[in-house]
């Protein structure tokens, strides 16, 4: 039987999660960063139930968002990677407030997704929503920020543990941690497993599913869609309630910890986006050196930003 006539309705083979993993220490290798990056990894995670029905508990998220300031440069939909607006000490906001969250400051998809609605990476006004028809007993009083940190060390021995204290001074039942580039997909597992250990309940939305899983994380609410939409699609209020909503489910019928549920919602039919992020086999000699001179700088502003030298 030839390839032509099969009929087996197979997906096409590049139709499965992008190993963000090993294409980003393919793409430092190929700017030429040689020492490839560690990635967390457990065999096992801590597992914390929920201590008491959803509808009366008390939910907070945790985003890598960053509030946005406008002396900090272009942070506007579609702006390139703005090193210059990166946090790096954990933060906090008032949830009966609004908030203008931006993501310029880390590495989500900026071709197949633009970073125009905010309600993709920040599930607050659908939790105000979960709340007001009694799916969760009630918002935190605040939301947490959790810097996007390539150090394991730093995430596990000081942004863990004072997102825990945050959230033990609030009374907190569970955590909805919300990722967007890969390296915050390792920073929100961290946290969660801090949180889990510590006996607050916590989901994952995320959409690299291989970094979240080699991390081990209790729950994980997996969405094949490009970085920076781990709440939903943009412009999309039910696409958006209905990944929060699976998250909530997670949270409750999750038998043991590493359980992965994958939303059934579909970016889009044709999968050929898949093949785009930090793929070096598409870009040219050309192309990745200038990533490299473009790299060097961004770099540079975040180190004035951590150093308080901007």
């Amino acid at each position: 039987m030839s390839e032509s006539d099969d009929i087996s309705g197979f997906a096409p083979d590049d139709d499965q999660p992008i190993p963000y993993m090993a294409r980003t220490r393919a793409y430092y290798a190929a700017i030429g960063y040689d020492t490839p990056y560690r990635w967390a990894h457990y065999t096992g995670a801590p597992f914390q139930p929920l201590k008491k029905p959803l509808a009366k508990s008390r939910v907070a998220i945790v985003t890598t968002a960053a509030p946005f300031d406008p002396a900090r440069g272009d942070q506007g939909p579609g702006a390139t990677y703005n090193g210059g607006a990166k946090f790096y000490q954990v933060y906090d906001g008032d949830t009966s407030k609004p908030h203008d969250l931006r993501i310029s400051h880390i590495a989500y998809d900026r071709v197949h997704t633009s970073a125009e609605d905010s309600g993709t990476w920040f599930p607050l006004p659908q939790l105000i929503k979960a709340s007001a028809a009694g799916r969760i007993g009630e918002v935190a009083p605040r939301f947490f920020g959790a810097p996007t940190n390539r150090s394991h060390r730093v995430t596990i021995a000081t942004d863990a543990p004072e997102i825990l204290a945050r959230c033990k001074a609030d009374a907190i039942d569970a955590v909805v941690l919300v990722p967007n580039c890969p390296v915050c997909h390792q920073t929100v597992s961290l946290v969660a497993r801090h949180l889990e250990a510590n006996g607050i309940a916590t989901v994952v939305m995320g959409c690299a599913k291989d970094i979240v899983e080699h991390a081990a994380v209790p729950r994980f609410l997996f969405s094949d869609f490009p970085l920076g939409n781990s709440a939903g699609k943009p412009h999309d209020t039910e696409s958006q309630a209905v990944t929060l909503e699976l998250a909530l489910r997670l949270l409750e019928s999750a038998a043991g910890p590493q359980t992965t549920m994958q939303s059934p919602l579909r970016w889009r039919d044709d999968p050929s986006w898949k093949r785009d992020y930090n793929n070096v086999e598409t870009m040219s000699a050309e192309e990745l050196a200038r990533r490299r001179r473009n790299f060097d700088v961004q770099k540079d502003a975040a180190r004035k930003v951590r150093e308080g030298t901007s």
